[in-house]
């Protein structure tokens, strides 16, 4: 029996909440709480809606496009990964919430100005996850993680941001697609936010979702086929054969975004994958702005997250764009992929 969303409406008595109202309400029960955490998420929720404009028109506005450069991942940089990276910043660095701030398309921290305040927390981010599929209206989506300082005062440190994923405070994304949502956790639960664009805020759609324990799909780039790891091979060869858990070949959903990809994924439950492989010996996607992120909001779903051999959340960074392998899904698919690798 294919598994059903593990997820359920607002309550009655939550019809109508804003973001802003869940996090208000979740900042009353927090003793000695300073609303620098709302702020801060405050900023986020603005950059989201700003980005959404700008993606839902992209068409019009001529921000379509490659600006001619690549960033530190190798990787052509398009106009709106540029804007987006640029909103981000400009929405969080006066607000004296962050005290340092790191982004997938910068090769070294964005040091907070010296004229404004310096916060408690540190922010990271993939501006715009799927940049290849702009141009052709896939979905898009922002990843951010949060973390607390460990430097005492001042400007942030580079240090403040190489930590593991598991000192998250917070940790969320945005997906642009045909709707735009916001998905946030603090560890503790994960709930989801519809923009109204009429109203221009995030409502309450997705109270405590839960990723089903196992799932029915699979979601890799069967392209790379050929340089995987023999048991990846397998792995997948065995999701498709009707020896798979259930007694059924698993489906196959790949969109080449991970922000859309994970969304389905914990959801409907199943597995993305992305292998290390011949090209990619340490991996493709970076720790700090994808993996680590996911894997916090998978885990307080209920699912789980590896790199095949060890979890992701304890990997201690070393360098601000580590990459690394990521199987991140259902907790129980997951656990066969970690068997089937050992």
């Amino acid at each position: 029996m294919r598994p059903t969303p593990s997820w359920g409406p607002p309550s009655p008595e939550q019809l109508g909440w804003t973001l802003d109202r869940h996090i208000f309400e979740r900042q009353r029960r927090v003793q000695g709480a300073t609303g620098d955490f709302t702020g801060l998420f405050q900023s986020i929720a603005l950059a989201g809606r700003m980005i959404a404009a700008r993606v839902h028109k992209a068409g019009l506005s001529d921000v379509l496009g490659r600006v001619g450069a690549t960033n530190v991942q190798g990787e052509e940089v398009q106009r709106l990964d540029v804007i987006a990276n640029q909103i981000l910043v400009r929405c969080v660095e006066a607000g004296g919430h962050v005290c340092v701030m790191a982004s997938e398309e910068n090769e070294d921290i964005i040091p907070i100005p010296p004229h404004f305040p310096h916060g408690k927390y540190v922010l990271m981010f993939d501006p715009l996850d799927g940049s290849s599929n702009i141009d052709v209206c896939m979905s898009i989506g922002t990843i951010f993680s949060v973390h607390r300082r460990l430097s005492k005062a001042g400007p942030g440190t580079r240090e403040d941001c190489l930590q593991k994923g598991t000192e998250q405070v917070a940790a969320g994304y945005i997906l642009y697609g045909s709707s735009t949502v916001l998905v946030y956790t603090t560890g503790q639960g994960v709930h989801g936010f519809t923009l109204d664009p009429l109203v221009g805020e995030f409502f309450l759609s997705h109270e405590n979702i839960r990723i089903p324990k196992r799932g029915a799909t699979y979601s890799v780039n069967e392209g790379n086929t050929l340089r995987w790891d023999p048991r990846v091979r397998e792995w997948v060869a065995w999701l498709k054969s009707a020896d798979a858990p259930g007694g059924q070949p698993y489906g196959h959903r790949y969109i080449g975004t991970l922000v859309a990809d994970f969304h389905r994924t914990l959801l409907k439950g199943g597995i993305f994958a992305y292998p290390a492989d011949d090209k990619n010996p340490s991996g493709k996607l970076r720790l700090l702005y994808e993996c680590a992120p996911m894997a916090f909001i998978a885990e307080a779903a209920g699912g789980a997250a590896t790199t095949g051999t060890r979890r992701v959340l304890d990997i201690e960074p070393e360098a601000l764009h580590d990459r690394t392998p990521l199987f991140i899904g259902s907790a129980e698919d997951v656990a066969d992929l970690e068997r089937r690798l050992a």
